[in-house]
C-alpha cells in the first residue's frame, strides 16, 4: 500500500512539472547541494516524496529522514544523524511536527537554513501541547486521540478532510487508514533549543490548513522573522503544492 502513496504522490509531482529524476542538472555555484527533509506527526518520510523527486531532478542531493515518532529527543536524534552523514551544508526542512525536530537540530554545524512547512516554530522552553492551549482547537486537533498506550492518531473519519483536503480522496483516505502515530510525550517535551535565532528561517504558510491555524502559522513566522511564502493549501501542502514548496527550498539554498 505504500507503494501506492509513493506513485500517487510522484504522479502529483510530475503534474507540477517535475523533471524525470534523470535529468539532473549542475547547480549554480555557491548553491548548497544537500537537503535534509523531516516528515510530521502521523505520517512517514514518503510524505516528501513529490518535494524529493523536484529537488532531486535540479542536482539536489536530498535525504529524508525517518522519524521514530517515540519522543522529541528520538526525532531529534534520528535528524542529527542525517546531518552528521551529509558532505557539507544542508538545508534542513521541516513539516508540521518536523518543525520542531529541526529547531532542535538546526543548531547543527553544517545547517545553512532552516524551512518550515505548514510547521510548529517553539521557542525555547515552549512544547506543541502548552502551544496549542492559546488559541481554539481546529477540526484535526479535535480528532487527535490517545490509543491504550498513549500514541496519538487523528480520527480516520476526519483525517482526509482535516488534514489532506487537497489531495485526491483515495490518498487522503489511505494516509488516514496507515497512520504513524506519534507518542504523546513528544508533544509534552519542551523544546531545548530554537536554532531559528541563529539561523535563516523561510516559512510556507498554508492558508486552508485544518490542523495547524493559518493564524499560528503567521505568529511562527513572524516571530522567527522567516521570508514567508504562502499557499492556498492544506496541511498537505508538502505534497498538494509540491513544486512551491521545493521552489521556497531552492530558495534557502541559493541564499548568500
Amino acid at each position: 500500500m505504500k507503494n501506492i502513496l509513493r506513485s500517487a504522490l510522484l504522479l502529483s509531482a510530475a503534474a507540477f512539472g517535475a523533471a524525470p529524476a534523470s535529468a539532473q542538472s549542475a547547480l549554480p555555484a555557491g548553491t548548497v547541494k544537500n537537503i535534509v527533509l523531516v516528515h510530521g506527526a502521523f505520517v512517514d518520510e514518503t510524505s516528501w516524496n513529490g518535494v524529493a523527486t523536484i529537488l532531486t531532478a535540479k542536482g539536489y542531493t536530498v535525504t529524508a529522514v525517518k522519524n521514530p515518532l517515540t519522543s522529541l529527543a528520538d526525532d531529534v536524534a534520528a535528524t542529527k544523524a542525517v546531518l552528521d552523514a551529509q558532505d557539507g551544508p544542508a538545508v534542513l526542512v521541516g513539516h508540521s511536527w518536523g518543525g520542531v525536530v529541526i529547531g532542535e537540530a538546526g543548531d547543527n554545524a553544517k545547517v545553512s537554513a532552516l524551512v518550515y512547512v505548514s510547521a510548529f516554530a517553539p521557542d525555547k522552553g515552549e512544547s506543541i501541547t502548552a502551544l496549542s492551549k492559546s488559541g481554539p482547537a481546529t477540526e484535526g486537533v479535535k480528532a487527535i486521540h490517545p490509543d491504550a498506550k498513549g500514541y496519538l492518531t487523528i480520527d480516520p473519519a476526519v483525517f482526509p478532510s482535516a488534514v489532506a483536503g487537497d489531495l485526491p480522496k483515495e490518498i487522503g483516505e489511505h494516509l488516514a487508514a496507515h497512520q504513524m502515530p506519534i507518542n504523546h510525550t513528544a508533544f509534552d517535551a519542551p523544546a531545548e533549543v530554537a536554532a531559528w535565532h541563529t539561523k535563516p528561517s523561510w516559512y510556507v504558510l498554508s492558508s486552508k490548513d485544518m490542523l495547524l491555524d493559518p493564524h499560528a502559522q503567521t505568529f511562527f513566522a513572524d516571530r522567527i522573522k522567516a521570508k514567508v511564502t504562502t499557499v492556498a493549501g492544506s496541511h498537505s501542502s508538502l505534497a498538494s503544492h509540491a513544486a512551491e514548496v521545493a521552489a521556497v527550498i531552492e530558495s534557502a539554498a541559493a541564499a548568500k
